[in-house]
């Protein structure tokens, strides 16, 4: 399981949308994100620029 940290998410809508857009992603079996902890879970074995990328176009960062 690889483990990102995200800023920028403030309620349930942002970690809907970075869930979505990380499950669209080749390679992901799940997503799970905690809100308090900005700490984003994923597992399979996605491409890490992809997952970069797929967080940085809904509007956070990565840590």
């Amino acid at each position: 399981m690889e483990t990102y940290h995200v800023k920028g998410m403030t309620c349930q809508h942002c970690v809907r949308a970075v869930t979505e857009a990380i499950k669209g992603l080749p390679n992901v079996e799940d997503v799970q994100v905690d809100l308090e902890s900005g700490v984003v879970k994923i597992k399979g074995n996605p491409d890490k620029v992809a997952v970069k990328k797929a967080i940085e176009e809904e509007g956070y960062t990565l840590a």
